[in-house]
C-alpha cells in the first residue's frame, strides 16, 4: 500500500507541503507518514468533510483557547507504540514505562475535555481505569512513584530505612540492614510492577486507539491549518469518465518562493482527462513546473488534503507517475536518456493494468531527433488507448498524434518595458494554456535569445540554418 512516507521523495514540491504541516508531536508526524493512498471517493470525500469542519473550528473564536490547549497537549505527547507493544506482550513494564502510560493517560482526559464541544476531534476511548491504578493517590501529577499505598509492605520498610540513613557514623550492622531493606523494597516494587502491567493489559487497546485519535487530531488540525493559511480550495471528486479541472492552479513551493522575492506568480487553468494531452511552449514557458504542479494536486487530493486551486473537480487514479528526469540514476552511472527510458518503461507496464496520472517531461529530448519523435510517437499512441490520465511535454513537431494538444502562451513582446534581462524576464510570461490544433510546435528560443542580447554572430548563423 502506498503511504505519504512512500511518497514524499517523488517530487520535491509535495516534499514541501509535507513539511510545512504544523505538526505539533512525532506521533503526528508518524501518523502523517502512515496516511495512506485513499483510493475510493468515498473516503477521500469523507477525509475531506473533516478537514471542512476542522477548519470551521479553526476559524471559529469560541474555540481558540481549547484549540490552543490541545495543541499544547499535543506538543507534550510522546510515541509510546514500543511500551504499549511490550504491554501487549506480556512483558513488565519498567518505571519509566509506567510513567509514559500515565502521563498519556492524564493528557488524554485533559485533551478529551478540552475537546467536548468539538465534533470533529473524536476522543472516545476511556481511560478512567488507567488513571486509577497509575496514580492511586489521586495527585493529578504526570510524574510515576512506586506510591506507599501499592503494597501495606513499603510503608514501614522506608520508613525504616529513612531512620538508618539518618545516622550520622552507620556502623557496619546498620549498613547491613540498609542493604537488606533495599533488597526487599525492590522485590517489592518488582512485585508492584508485575501486578500493574497485568492489571493494565487489558486497556492495551484503548490506550492503542487514544494514541491514534491524538495522532490524527494533529494532523487533521495541520492539514486544516494549512488549507486556510495557503487558500486551498476542497476539491470535488468526479468520476474517471468525467475530466479533472483545477482553476487558479498554483505550485505552493514556487509561489512562496517567488513571494518572498517579490516576483509575480501566474496561476493557470487546467482540464485533463484519460488519454493524452500534448503540452507545447518556448523555453522558460512553464511547462515542466505544470507537470509538476498537476501532480502534486492530485497527491494532495488522494491523501485527503485541500488541493492548491481556486477550484477543482478531479477524478481519482490509483497513482501518480512521475517521468521528469532521475538525477539519482544519474548519479549511479545510468546516462541520462536511460534513466528516462527505463523509467517510461516501467510506467507503460504499469499503465497497462492501472489507472494512473502519468507526467512525461519532454521524452527522448537527449537522443537523436528521427529517432527521438520515433519514442514520444509511440508513448503517446500507447497511453492514449489506455484509461490512464497523461500529460506530455515536448519540443518534437509533427509527431503524428491525434490526441488533444494545448500550448502555453510563453512570452509577450508587447508587455516588455525597460531593459530585458535573464532576472525579470517570467515578468513578460504568460502562462496561460490555450488549445491547439495544430501539429507544430512554438518556434521562440532565436527570438528571446535574441531580446536577450545574445551573441549576434550566433543568432545570425541560426536564422540561416532554420531558413
Amino acid at each position: 500500500m502506498m503511504n505519504v512516507k512512500s511518497k514524499i521523495n517523488e517530487e520535491q514540491g509535495f516534499l514541501y507541503v509535507v513539511d510545512n504541516l504544523e505538526l505539533m508531536s512525532a506521533v503526528g508526524r508518524r501518523r502523517l507518514m502512515e496516511q495512506q493512498w485513499l483510493s475510493s471517493a468515498g473516503e477521500v470525500e469523507e477525509e475531506l468533510r473533516r478537514v471542512a469542519d476542522a477548519m470551521a473550528v479553526l476559524r471559529d473564536g469560541q474555540y481558540a483557547s481549547s484549540v490552543a490547549l490541545i495543541r499544547h497537549k499535543l506538543m507534550e505527547l510522546h510515541d509510546i507504540v514500543g511500551t504499549l507493544r511490550n504491554l501487549r506482550g506480556g512483558v513488565t513494564l519498567t518505571e519509566v514505562e509506567l510513567f509514559e502510560v500515565k502521563h498519556f493517560a492524564l493528557l488524554y482526559g485533559d485533551s478529551v475535555r478540552a475537546a467536548a464541544d468539538i465534533d470533529c476531534l473524536r476522543f472516545d476511548c476511556r481511560l478512567d481505569g488507567v488513571v486509577a491504578l497509575l496514580d492511586p493517590d489521586c495527585t493529578g501529577m504526570a510524574n510515576f512513584y512506586i506510591y506507599d499505598s501499592y503494597d501495606a509492605r513499603l510503608a514501614p520498610l522506608r520508613r525504616r530505612l529513612k531512620e538508618l540513613q539518618m545516622h550520622h557514623e552507620p556502623d557496619p550492622e546498620a549498613m547491613t540492614a540498609v542493604a537488606d531493606l533495599f533488597a526487599r523494597q525492590d522485590a517489592i516494587q518488582q512485585e508492584v510492577m508485575e501486578r500493574l502491567s497485568r492489571q493494565l493489559k487489558p486497556y492495551v487497546d484503548s490506550l492503542g486507539q487514544a494514541l491514534e485519535q491524538m495522532a490524527y487530531a494533529d494532523v487533521l488540525l495541520a492539514k486544516a491549518g494549512q488549507a486556510i493559511a495557503w487558500g486551498l480550495c476542497r476539491p470535488q471528486v468526479v468520476p474517471s469518465s468525467e475530466p479533472s479541472s483545477m482553476s487558479g492552479l498554483f505550485n505552493p513551493r514556487l509561489r512562496h518562493h517567488n513571494e518572498a522575492l517579490q516576483l509575480r506568480y501566474q496561476p493557470v487553468d487546467v482540464a485533463v482527462g484519460s488519454g493524452v494531452c500534448l503540452i507545447t511552449g518556448a523555453n522558460m514557458a512553464g511547462k515542466t513546473v505544470l507537470l509538476k504542479t498537476v501532480g502534486i494536486a492530485q497527491m494532495m487530493l488522494q491523501f485527503g488534503m485541500y488541493v492548491p486551486a481556486a477550484q477543482a473537480c478531479m477524478s481519482l487514479v490509483d497513482d501518480v507517475a512521475f517521468c521528469i528526469g532521475d538525477e539519482q540514476n544519474e548519479m549511479k552511472g545510468l546516462s541520462s536518456f536511460a534513466s528516462e527510458i527505463i523509467k517510461i518503461s516501467s510506467t507503460l507496464q504499469r499503465a497497462r493494468r492501472e489507472r494512473l496520472m502519468v507526467l512525461v517531461d519532454e521524452p527522448a529530448r537527449t537522443t537523436n531527433p528521427v529517432e527521438g519523435k520515433a519514442i514520444v510517437h509511440a508513448i503517446g499512441l500507447i497511453l492514449d488507448r489506455l484509461p490512464s490520465v497523461t500529460l506530455i511535454t515536448t519540443h518534437y513537431s509533427q509527431l503524428g498524434l491525434g490526441c488533444r494538444r494545448l500550448r502555453v502562451k510563453g512570452f509577450v513582446e508587447d508587455m516588455v518595458g525597460g531593459e530585458l534581462t535573464p532576472q525579470n524576464i517570467n515578468r513578460f510570461m504568460d502562462y496561460s494554456l490555450v488549445a491547439d490544433d495544430s501539429d507544430e510546435v512554438p518556434h521562440e528560443a532565436l527570438r528571446i535569445a535574441a531580446i536577450l542580447g545574445c551573441d549576434e554572430e550566433m543568432i545570425a548563423q541560426a536564422l540561416g540554418f532554420v531558413g
